[in-house]
């Protein structure tokens, strides 16, 4: 018998294999066998464009954005190499390092790919 995955967004393992996809039959979830890890896991970070961004992209911000504790803030056009994408109940799913600020945790609206 062929090794049938547990359902990413469930666990459950009673999915079954119909055409192109694989099908939960508890939460009635669905998903292309082609599917990444990353998107099985539930990890899917869009820019502003809706463009899928992925660890070390380079990303633009594309407004102005103000940092708490801090007199000074990020400029819209400000250009941020090698991003990593953390799991973040919050919304700030982007970690990075800003020239001129530091290590922070950005919103995925505020940014698109370079």
């Amino acid at each position: 018998m062929e090794n049938i995955p547990n359902c990413p967004k469930c666990g459950s393992e009673y999915t079954y294999e119909d055409g192109d996809l694989y099908i939960c039959p508890e939460c009635a979830y669905e998903w292309s066998k082609d599917v990444s890890l990353e998107e099985e896991a539930g990890l899917v970070v869009k820019d502003a464009n809706g463009n899928i961004l992925e660890e070390g992209d380079t990303v633009t911000v594309i407004k102005d954005l103000k940092v708490k504790g801090s007199s000074s803030g990020i400029k819209v056009g400000t250009k941020i190499k090698g991003i990593r994408l953390v799991e973040s109940n919050d919304g700030h799913n982007i970690d990075c390092k800003v020239p001129g600020v530091g290590q922070i945790k950005l919103k995925q609206e505020f940014v698109k790919k370079a």
